[in-house]
């Protein structure tokens, strides 16, 4: 229908079509993880800001990333579920690139910012006593600012170069989200240029994040290792603890996704693993950062007393 029109007027997405009549069925287990992933990273956003004993560098940038897993979810999540509705999935052309735009930008952020509470840790624990002046405010806000900044910038001309395809393969996007495979091969234009640009994108944001995680951690079990007191030692690991967690989640998923030059996964493949990072991850995270933070732990502890007085009051 759409073959003799450049840029389409929509899109139409798959979605779960596969599963015919039985994707209602979906709609009650992914709206409930999405509900309890929103409510979870807004809990922590909520202690960070709320008591002045998280008021650090680490906490910051943790606040932040729940942030952006709240944000990151509101982009594909509350569309997908609607859409689970409907026998008809259609997405407007500019919708799309919004869409695209946004996941993209903020999962592009998220990786900067782990790679932000790696240097945290990494300055705590290798360099303590320099730890006030090189983790100071100002600096946590531009390590901070930079990690939202530079992903909604060259973003810009991703979207941009998408936006001005000539889609003549159809309008369906086998996925759904407007995921950036399955875009590109609705495109009659030579987009070899486009996918070595979105591999170097990769390079720069996710591998380069994943290299100063790597790297900060090599210093710190260096540095925990040579500590004489056990209990030093588990004190320190267990701080690295959650965050580890979520730098494994976050990295191995999106790597096999996204950071490889050419499209190599099945679209059926892409789009499980799709799903686990927009429902699962966000809804994980939350327990993974309360679970195995102490500090958070002792936190959500004195809250729950002083609602359980304020109720018996």
């Amino acid at each position: 229908i759409m073959a003799n029109l450049s840029q389409p007027p929509e899109f139409i997405l798959v979605g779960f079509s596969s599963f015919g009549e039985l994707q209602v069925f979906l709609y009650g287990p992914f709206l409930v993880l999405h509900l309890l992933a929103l409510i979870g990273n807004a809990i922590i956003i909520v202690m960070v800001i709320a008591d002045a004993h998280l008021h650090t560098p680490m906490y910051f940038f943790l606040g932040n990333f729940s942030l952006l897993e709240i944000l990151v979810t509101m982009t594909t999540v509350p569309r997908m579920l609607a859409d689970l509705l409907v026998p008809l999935k259609v997405i407007s052309f500019t919708g799309c690139m919004v869409q695209f735009y946004f996941y993209f930008s903020l999962g592009s952020t998220s990786f900067l910012i782990l790679a932000d509470m790696a240097l945290d840790r990494f300055v705590a624990i290798c360099h303590p006593l320099r730890y006030g002046t090189l983790m100071s405010w100002a600096m946590c806000v531009r390590l901070a600012g930079a990690a939202w900044a530079a992903p909604f910038l060259a973003m810009v001309p991703t979207v941009l170069s998408r936006a001005h395809l000539s889609y003549c393969h159809g309008n369906i996007i086998n996925h759904f989200f407007c995921d950036n495979t399955p875009l590109l091969k609705l495109s009659c234009s030579d987009t070899r240029l486009l996918e070595f640009w979105d591999f170097v994108m990769a390079l720069a944001f996710v591998l380069s994040s994943f290299l100063v995680t790597l790297i900060s951690y090599g210093y710190i079990v260096t540095t925990v290792l040579q500590m004489p007191s056990a209990s030093g030692r588990q004190k320190a690991f267990s701080t690295c603890g959650s965050h580890l967690t979520l730098v494994f989640i976050g990295y191995s998923s999106t790597i096999f996704l996204y950071v490889r030059p050419g499209k190599a996964h099945s679209v059926e493949v892409n789009k499980i693993v799709a799903l686990v990072t927009s429902v699962l991850t966000p809804f994980l995270n939350p327990f993974i950062l309360t679970f195995r933070n102490e500090s958070v732990k002792t936190v959500l502890h004195r809250q729950m007393q002083r609602l359980k007085g304020l109720h018996r009051a």
